[in-house]
């Protein structure tokens, strides 16, 4: 018997979770959460094989939601159930340690394949988002200049590149930095322009392309 725990802050969601679910014998739904502070209490109390988890959750994100039941329930298995579908989200959800990213989309199948999985321990990419990501991560191995552009970089570049690829805020890193909020975001301008990036995105696959993070 598998034991889910399901995170959605839209009750008809959860309530067609269950219908899904009810239909396979091997699951059962141990509890809900309609917020990440909720999720993070069942997951203590109920320690369920699997948390089905929503990424747009009113209080903090399923991102922070994950990384906080992570540090506090290592060995939870989290797998994304969401609408949102590009790297930057999908990029941070397995930095926060899920175990599984499946769009609200896909067919049903999909998704208990994607707990079976996770509950194996296991990893589990919706196929034609791992296809999308796999070619993305080819190219910006391929990439000449970007190869060769992290020893351009400062230490302090260093730093924050690495906090920015975990999903961290400007304020965050000025705290855990001990510099201003401005001080960073010029930091950050600074990457962009040496490392030749547009995007928050694009910093994260860089960093993971260059060893700076672990997906």
């Amino acid at each position: 018997m598998i034991r889910l725990l399901l995170v959605d802050d839209h009750a008809v969601v959860r309530i067609g979770l269950k219908m899904l679910l009810a239909g396979h014998s091997e699951f059962e739904v141990a509890g809900e959460a309609d917020s990440a502070a909720a999720a993070l209490q069942a997951a203590l109390t109920l320690r369920p094989d699997v948390i089905l988890m929503d990424i747009g959750l009113p209080d903090k994100t399923g991102i922070e939601a994950t990384r906080e039941i992570k540090a506090n329930f290592p060995e939870a298995k989290i797998v994304a159930l969401t609408i949102h579908e590009d790297q930057e989200y999908f990029f941070q959800m397995l930095n926060a340690g899920a175990s599984g990213y499946v769009p609200k989309r896909a067919a049903s199948e999909e998704l208990i394949s994607a707990i079976r999985a996770a509950a194996q321990g296991e990893v589990y990419i919706y196929p034609s988002l791992a296809k999308w990501l796999v070619h993305d991560y080819l190219n910006a191995e391929n990439s000449a200049e970007q190869k060769a552009s992290l020893d351009g970089l400062t230490e302090r570049e260093r730093e924050v590149l690495a906090r920015l690829a975990e999903g961290e805020t400007n304020e965050q890193i000025a705290a855990a930095l001990v510099i201003s909020p401005k001080t960073v975001e010029r930091h950050r301008e600074n990457l962009m322009r040496k490392l030749n990036l547009h995007s928050r995105s694009a910093l994260v696959r860089y960093a993971i392309c260059k060893g700076v993070i672990q997906p």
